[in-house]
């Protein structure tokens, strides 16, 4: 098989934001079967467990110390049967895979870099080699936040074979998908050549995403595409407006590289019922604005960045579900071109993209204040007189009105031009199709 390349961004689910480190088989099911019910039909299809689905003492609010993690006799991560009571007597992910393959879903897994430290201290085999946990670990070059792993000396073949053995038994399972930490930062040229190596080794297609993106840079494009699926290009995002307002320069970078030879990644949407018992905060509804939700939602979809949830799906406000089920906002994702940013003044930011004869204009206010805005609709890229100009997101019609003459209300219109007027919210946004 083969390094899985998708034709549009992933869509999906993924346990950190509402459990981090303490999801259980039951919360994951009770997702999985929302999904299936409710958003399946729009796109959305793979349900990712993120870290630490091996560790017995998981706990909110951070990872356990020296964490006993549960593993099989050649180092390999099995999920902790007391949370995943499926994976009993060696079956690890294969039954839960089964059951989401069955709802027509994907399944998805965290891993981290390197090799677990108690299969270091246990000395196990790896598997088809004559070598050692202790003998292909490097405890130079460890994760800054997980404690859990020491590197991998990639100088010893088995290192490789490592890998190898643990995607192949992921494949076995059925898994789909898989997001691999600590490969980012810093930038890891040996471990990413060597998970890529092992996923096109395996007997199943399985997505890769590399995490996470702190400070990466475009420099890394050809590398990424050619070993990835998908790569995060910033840090965790969280329901904060600060988290949220520095992807706009991120993307404006990236998004002329997204594609189907690999997609840049703008972290999880920490939208919906998080916390429950997450790495960061209590359990709330995000505290996003809706109006902050719609524009972080609007600038992952022009940037065609994969699309995670990060809240706990049933338990999920209506309102907060309702952003992912717009069909004429997802087609923006699964089918525009030349995503971009146009402008970028003061609080003011726009993004375009097309297809054929289509126009899709995003209008994003930064500020804290609201703001009602005349625009040009050829600055737009909406053409000197749109037939019709409708709001993507509620579908309503947006008035175009012809400038005979100058006016201090459209003064950086010219006359003899069109002009939509937009009221923006604060942070919030317009999504416009032409």
């Amino acid at each position: 098989m083969t390094l899985r390349k998708t034709p549009t961004p992933p869509m999906g689910w993924n346990s950190w934001d509402s459990y981090g480190t303490t999801i259980t088989e039951a919360e994951v099911l009770a997702n999985a079967r929302f999904m299936a019910e409710h958003l399946l039909p729009h796109g959305w299809d793979t349900i990712v467990i993120d870290a630490d689905w091996s560790d017995p003492q998981a706990r909110s609010h951070g990872y356990t110390d020296a964490a006993a993690l549960t593993i099989d006799g050649f180092g390999r991560l099995q999920p902790d049967p007391a949370r995943f009571p499926s994976s009993a007597d060696g079956a690890g992910f294969g039954p839960l895979a089964a059951r989401l393959h069955d709802l027509g879903l994907k399944l998805g897994i965290h891993v981290m870099r390197g090799i677990p430290r108690v299969a270091v201290a246990a000395d196990t085999e790896i598997l088809g080699t004559d070598a050692t946990a202790a003998q292909v670990a490097d405890p130079a070059n460890v994760c800054e936040w997980n404690p859990h792993y020491v590197g991998l000396d990639h100088a010893n073949p088995a290192a490789q074979a490592y890998y190898d053995s643990c995607v192949a038994q992921y494949a076995e399972w059925g898994v789909d998908f898989v997001k691999a930490d600590d490969m980012l930062w810093p930038y890891q040229v040996p471990d990413i050549e060597a998970y890529s190596r092992a996923v096109d080794r395996a007997d199943r297609d399985i997505a890769l995403s590399l995490s996470p993106g702190r400070d990466l840079s475009a420099a890394h494009l050809d590398h990424l595409r050619a070993h990835a699926t998908m790569w995060r290009v910033c840090d965790d995002v969280w329901d904060r407006w600060e988290d949220v307002e520095p992807n706009f320069a991120r993307l404006a970078r990236w998004a002329p590289f997204a594609g189907p030879d690999g997609w840049p990644d703008a972290d999880m949407l920490p939208l919906g019922r998080i916390g429950i018992r997450a790495e960061r905060g209590e359990q709330r509804e995000g505290a996003l604005t809706l109006p902050e939700r719609r524009s972080l939602v609007t600038l992952w979809v022009m940037a065609r960045s994969p699309l995670m949830i990060g809240g706990d799906l049933p338990k999920s406000a209506p309102e907060t579900i309702a952003l992912f089920t717009n069909d004429d906002v997802l087609e923006i994702l699964r089918d525009s071109a030349g995503n971009r940013e146009l402008l970028r003044e003061r609080d003011l930011v726009v993004w375009a993209a097309e297809r054929g004869d289509m126009r899709w204009v995003a209008v994003f206010n930064t500020a804290d204040e609201a703001r009602e805005v005349p625009f040009d609709t050829r600055s737009l890229g909406l053409g000197p007189a749109p037939a019709a100009v409708v709001d993507v997101w509620d579908g309503a019609s947006v008035s175009v009105e012809a400038v005979h003459e100058q006016s201090d209300a459209a003064r950086s219109v010219a006359p003899g031009s069109s002009v939509v007027r937009l009221s923006l919210e604060p942070h919030g946004c317009r999504l416009l199709r032409a």
